[in-house]
């Protein structure tokens, strides 16, 4: 009965130091500056900010205005990364993503409509 219990002590402890191990990087906390966010030597992360937003999804909606000037412009990149309130905003083809950390899990913010613009999900009706 004491070899169950130890055993998932010591799993338990392991899990604990190994989560200490992975790496977080998280954005800043500044209420209300939405940032675009450009990745610089050496993997450092460079906030540079955009506007001052009510909200994420003004935020967002910045960050993808920002991206399709850079597609007219003749850019390459098809998505970007930005930041709103301690979350990270990332501007991809299939939507708008966040995450509380930049290794983490993305959740979805925001879904492309048929004629590419963004949309709460669930606010377009089902065809």
């Amino acid at each position: 009965m004491t070899r169950p219990i130890l055993t998932a002590a010591l799993g338990l402890l392991t899990a604990t130091a190994l989560s200490a191990c992975v790496k977080r990087t998280e954005p800043p906390g500044d209420v209300g500056v939405c940032y675009d966010v450009v990745a610089g030597k050496g993997g450092q992360l460079k906030y540079n900010k955009l506007v001052n937003a009510p909200n994420l999804e003004t935020c967002a909606a910045n960050l993808e205005a920002m991206r399709l000037k850079f597609l007219r412009m003749g850019s390459s990149a098809s998505e970007l990364l930005g930041a709103y309130q301690a979350n990270f905003i990332f501007i991809q083809n299939a939507g708008v993503f966040t995450s509380t950390t930049l290794e983490g899990p993305r959740y979805l913010a925001l879904v492309r409509t048929g004629d590419g613009r963004l949309a709460i999900p669930g606010a377009m009706p089902q065809q």
